[in-house]
């Protein structure tokens, strides 16, 4: 089986910072792309920003300039740098990754449980 564990979220007054870690554990033969996610109270689920195996990087307008999205491929992990934050911030946010399990011929979308961020004006 395989999982995406995140890890990093808390309490942060506004102008602060958070990292954020998805780490992914199990028999995985290839990591593709690998994306955060955010969702806040009442509304839908939102797309971050992701990074491809080979590094390109793409943001959120609401979020670019203020995070950064980065990974390291012998830890199966990512990382979420989150400067600058504001209370519109606040959310749970979701690491997501396409993952190709050992002896699959294919890679299969994987979700992780969820880290809440919260940002006190």
């Amino acid at each position: 089986q395989v999982q995406l564990v995140e890890s990093g979220g808390g309490l942060v007054q506004a102008g602060g910072s958070l990292r954020l870690s998805c780490a992914a554990s199990g028999s995985i033969a290839s990591i593709n792309t690998m994306r955060w996610y955010r969702q806040a109270p009442g509304k839908q689920r939102e797309w971050v920003a992701h990074i491809t195996s080979g590094g390109s990087t793409n943001y959120a307008d609401s979020v670019k300039g203020r995070f950064t999205i980065s990974r390291d491929n012998a830890k199966n992990t990512d990382y979420l740098q989150m400067n600058s934050l504001k209370p519109e911030d606040t959310a749970v946010y979701y690491c997501n990754a396409d993952i190709r399990r050992l002896l699959s011929a294919r890679s299969y979308e994987y979700w992780g449980q969820g880290t809440q961020v919260t940002v006190s004006s």
